[in-house]
């Protein structure tokens, strides 16, 4: 599946991206940083350039309104969207002073699942997941904590196996927490929902999920 990289202006804790035929780098705003930091060419730029601070010198750009509905990272998204990428790795997304970014961005990940794609944004040796009427599998090398939250106002049939507390077709509502702090065991894991989407926190890097219809 063609990748669509895209860097954001939040915190980044290294970038590890292995471009392969077909794939898509997306610079939102200040993310242009980062990229020069990590000596990454963007294939675009997309913002308003208020974080970046000026219009960048290149050819490929487009400079969005400040006042507009979706933010710099969902106007990438959906770019991309429309040129068939499905499948997201989102740098720079969590962290810095404005959380409600980071809450906006595991939104937009939702979003991303809803319309039948796979976001994976990374942050600071976790990975933030979503998962829609499907099911995600661990790897046997994934170590520490996992975390699942509903989100939406109900989520059934989710099932998990391979962690330390399974859970076997049950529901699970927004308003609750109690899919905080689980953990892997050292056995290949897996979390499916047949209705609604989940968010899913996981110690481990982008190349230790794998997602599997059901």
């Amino acid at each position: 599946m063609k990748t669509c990289y895209i860097i954001c202006a939040g915190d980044v804790f290294g970038i590890d991206i292995k471009k392969s035929e077909g794939d898509f780098i997306i610079a939102a705003d200040g993310g242009l940083f980062h990229c020069r930091k990590y000596n990454i060419s963007p294939d675009l730029v997309v913002g308003d350039f208020d974080s970046l601070g000026y219009t960048p010198d290149t050819e490929n750009f487009i400079k969005l309104p400040v006042e507009k509905d979706d933010t710099d990272t969902s106007f990438a998204v959906k770019y991309a969207m429309k040129k068939g990428y499905k499948k997201f790795i989102i740098y720079g997304a969590v962290g810095g002073k404005r959380p409600e970014h980071t809450y906006a961005n595991i939104a937009l990940g939702a979003f991303i699942s809803k319309e039948g794609g796979q976001a994976l944004v990374i942050g600071d040796g976790y990975v933030i997941t979503a998962v829609t009427g499907e099911k995600v599998v661990f790897n046997k090398s994934c170590k520490g904590d996992i975390s699942v939250f509903a989100f939406d106002s109900s989520v059934t049939g989710v099932t998990e196996k391979g962690l330390k507390y399974t859970l076997n077709n049950a529901e699970m509502k927004n308003s609750q927490v109690t899919g905080i702090s689980n953990s892997f065991t050292g056995e290949q894991a897996e979390i499916s929902v047949k209705t609604g989407t989940l968010i899913i926190f996981y110690c481990g890097t982008e190349n230790d999920i794998s997602f599997v219809g059901i």
